[in-house]
């Protein structure tokens, strides 16, 4: 997804389940003051949750948001070292429930996500 480049993520370890990424916010990603913008936030949140959750499907089968709630707890900076986390909490035969946490370079949350996505099995 080339918008994530741009706005300085880097997806880069997968599991069963769970998704990875380094993430260093580009000024694309900045409000005027040099601050993380607040809706930049369900881009990244939404796309660590799907990549976590297409990773816990049979191949073929692939999920589509149904809805994304997230919170802001800290304001970093354009340039700041931070990580994403998505991982399925539970996965049922239409439902997965996904969640996602941005942390700074000490660990601390920076954002937290919680989503639902429907599973679209594949057919045959």
């Amino acid at each position: 997804m080339p918008l994530l480049g741009q706005l300085g993520v880097s997806f880069a370890r997968y599991g069963e389940g769970w998704a990875d990424a380094a993430w260093i916010p580009t000024e694309l990603a900045g409000n005027p003051f040099g601050i993380v913008h607040g809706g930049v936030y369900g881009v990244i949140h939404d796309a660590a949750m799907n990549f976590a959750a297409n990773s816990a499907l049979e191949s073929g089968d692939r999920v589509a948001t149904l809805d994304v709630s997230y919170q802001t707890r800290k304001a970093p900076k354009i340039g700041d070292a931070l990580g994403v986390r998505g991982e399925v909490v539970q996965l049922t035969r239409q439902v997965a429930y996904v969640e996602s946490t941005v942390t700074d370079g000490e660990g601390a949350v920076v954002s937290r996500a919680m989503a639902t996505f429907i599973v679209r099995r594949k057919q045959g």
